[in-house]
């Protein structure tokens, strides 16, 4: 079974992504405040963490730039996907830079996020 951080801090797309991630099997965490997130982050082990980019207390970058303590630059490409509705270029430069995968939202298509979410070495760079 896939363990899955997300961290979001809209309440019901939050709600949302945790039951149709568990509906298809995944063991999900959520947390709604970054500086929380890092906790759990270097101090559990997750297979995948879906991060939102603008939180309500820190940056998703920010979270990621914590995960460089415990995670190489290799292993945070494969554990992290940025979600955002925000995605400007600069957005787009900077999760590129992480090598993360970056999605917008609204969702084009839930299936097809949802399948990605939950692959084992998520696609790497913006999308």
């Amino acid at each position: 079974m896939i363990k899955i951080l997300l961290i979001e801090d809209e309440p019901l797309i939050q709600k949302s992504l945790k039951k149709l991630l568990e509906k298809r099997g995944a063991e999900v965490v959520v947390e709604s405040r970054g500086r929380e997130a890092i906790q759990l982050i270097l101090n559990q082990k997750f297979d995948r963490i879906i991060c939102d980019l603008m939180l309500q207390d820190i940056s998703g970058f920010d979270v990621i730039e914590e995960a460089k303590g415990r995670f190489t630059m290799a292993e945070i490409s494969k554990l992290f996907i940025i979600i955002t509705a925000y995605s400007s270029p600069h957005v787009i430069e900077k999760a590129t830079q992480y090598g993360c995968l970056l999605i917008s939202k609204p969702f084009e298509n839930i299936d097809e996020v949802l399948t990605i979410f939950l692959s084992e070495g998520a696609p790497h760079g913006p999308a």
